[in-house]
């Protein structure tokens, strides 16, 4: 609980996230050095979140940890439509990882 504080403290974002705030429907990350650690975070406000739905995570450095914990949160998410992950790091191995989770999500209808 107290790295949660401190991480919302530092990410205000995060901390809407987390509490599922209806008003939070549109995140852009894009080029905000979001690394595989930060991605993680997202990916647990992420599973029960059910406003955002849409997250624009290009342009940063998510790798294939970062990528499975996205793919973890997908299987979970009901409200995410679109996701955008163009220039990261997520290899052939993050890809597999989100490719299968698309297989029980129904909402998400863009990932690029």
């Amino acid at each position: 609980r107290v790295e949660r504080a401190q991480d919302c403290a530092q990410w205000p974002w995060l901390r809407r996230l987390y509490e599922n705030d209806g008003t939070l429907t549109t995140l852009n990350l894009q080029g905000k050095f979001i690394v595989d650690e930060v991605a993680a975070k997202i990916a647990t406000a992420l599973e029960k979140n059910s406003a955002l739905t849409t997250l624009y995570l290009s342009d940063n450095k998510v790798g294939a940890e970062g990528a499975a914990k996205l793919a973890t949160a997908l299987e979970k998410n009901t409200a995410l439509t679109l996701l955008k992950l163009p220039v990261n790091r997520i290899g052939d191995e993050g890809a597999a990882k989100l490719a299968t989770a698309l297989e029980t999500n129904a909402t998400l209808t863009t990932l690029d």
